[in-house]
């Protein structure tokens, strides 16, 4: 008899946690975007597996942050957006939302590209699969619902473990890899120092803060759940860097010992072919495929979320287009702008990167400060403050993003000089 009501407990325990499955992964598998995987080929493809043992640290704060998003999202049962516009004010909300906005329409178009490039493998032109993407992610959520939208981001994150077929085929050096993890080194160079703050950068994005904490109350979760969210959230992260490792170990075992050298994902996609064979490069470009249509459709989303809560408008997925008019038409417009930008032959897309992951470098710490003080406001949050080593990583993540970009503004000063 006990053992029969243990196992219904247990069975009971998983029903929870499959129903509440999803912010957290999803949130996290967003992260390895089309921006994040070229990030980690370029990581990869010059400096082998030495930069494996960032995704420690990164892991470690992907969790912290997300955990905090969550927790606010459920006790206040409000967004991030929403908290930061009550308690700073609608001018500094204004000049952190126009920034995100302009970052996130660069990224959505990096998204695009993402999708541009990896059909090119399959010698499939971005003047047919760029619209038709654009159409089928617009009319998933307009013309969806949560669950059923939610339902389709957990396959496309699953899909993203095609990544370790991929590396797998290129035979890497497992006690190499080893060894990196265990002995970190870097190089101390302006180059080393790019890498390095993109690989951080691409795993702890500003708008995903936004997206995880709506998407918490989008799903009705409360802290009774906490537990299951906390799981959640876990089993996210993992996957984020699980897939982010083998990224890396797939572009370090072939091209780094090759010496070939890359600009983005789609080189290194058309690289690996006679290097690891046509079925890594195809599961190489199929996974930068998934992954940027997933995030061109997270991404629109996520932005329209946060301005709207920002400035006081109705959004959700769940809403119909007359209920949200202001949310249906700014994630249609995004989704537009970062379609057509592609489309512009020669459009200057190294640009609209680099200049989108210099706005999220700037923005980041200054998220994370008016996140970490929310979650400490008494008033808002009640018994459910952060706890002291929360704080610690928080506030340390905060002041040592802040000394990367320090750094890397600094180093060309300190050579000119020298």
């Amino acid at each position: 008899m006990a053992f029969a009501t243990r196992r219904k407990t247990i069975w009971k325990n998983i029903a929870f946690f499959l129903a509440i499955l999803g912010p957290g992964i999803i949130t996290g598998s967003v992260d390895n975007d089309a921006g994040g995987i070229t990030t980690y080929s370029v990581a990869g493809a010059i400096y082998g597996y030495k930069l494996l043992w960032t995704l420690i640290p990164s892991f470690i704060v992907l969790v912290i942050i997300q955990e905090m998003n969550a927790r606010m999202g459920i006790v206040t049962g409000k967004g991030l957006a929403d908290l930061i516009r009550e308690n700073a004010g609608v001018k500094v909300t204004f000049f952190i939302f126009i920034g995100l906005l302009l970052a996130d329409i660069g990224n959505t178009t990096t998204e695009f590209a993402g999708v541009a490039g990896s059909m090119e493998v399959f010698s499939i032109s971005k003047y047919i699969s760029v619209p038709i993407v654009a159409f089928m992610v617009w009319f998933l959520v307009v013309k969806g619902n949560y669950k059923i939208t939610e339902r389709i981001f957990l396959i496309f994150s699953v899909s993203l473990l095609m990544y370790v077929v991929s590396a797998l085929m290129g035979n890497p050096d497992w006690k190499a890899i080893g060894l990196s993890i265990v002995r970190p080194q870097m190089d101390f160079n302006e180059k080393s120092m790019e890498v390095i703050i993109g690989i951080i950068g691409t795993t702890i994005a500003p708008w995903m803060q936004f997206y995880m904490q709506s998407s918490v109350i989008e799903k009705g979760l409360k802290i009774r759940q906490y537990k299951y969210t906390l799981i959640d959230i876990i089993v996210g992260c993992t996957a984020t860097v699980v897939v982010a490792f083998f990224i890396i170990v797939a572009c370090a075992s072939t091209l780094h010992v090759k010496g070939i050298t890359i600009n983005e994902a789609k080189d290194a996609a058309m690289a690996l072919e006679p290097l690891a064979g046509a079925l890594s490069s195809h599961v190489f470009a199929f996974g930068l495929f998934i992954a940027s249509v997933f995030s061109a459709t997270i991404l629109p989303l996520a932005t329209a979320f946060y301005v709207c809560e920002a400035f006081g408008f109705e959004a959700g997925i769940d809403k119909k287009w007359k209920e949200a008019p202001e949310f249906f038409i700014l994630y249609t417009g995004i989704i537009i702008l970062g379609a057509f930008i592609i489309m512009i032959p020669n459009a200057p897309l190294i640009a609209i990167t680099l200049w989108s992951q210099i706005i999220n470098g700037i923005l980041l710490p200054v998220v994370l400060v008016c996140m970490i003080l929310l979650v400490n406001n008494r008033k808002i949050m009640g018994e459910y403050v952060n706890k002291p080593i929360t704080n610690l990583i928080g506030w340390s993540t905060v002041v040592i993003l802040v000394g990367l970009s320090a750094t890397l503004i600094l180093l060309p000063i300190f050579k000119r000089i020298l």
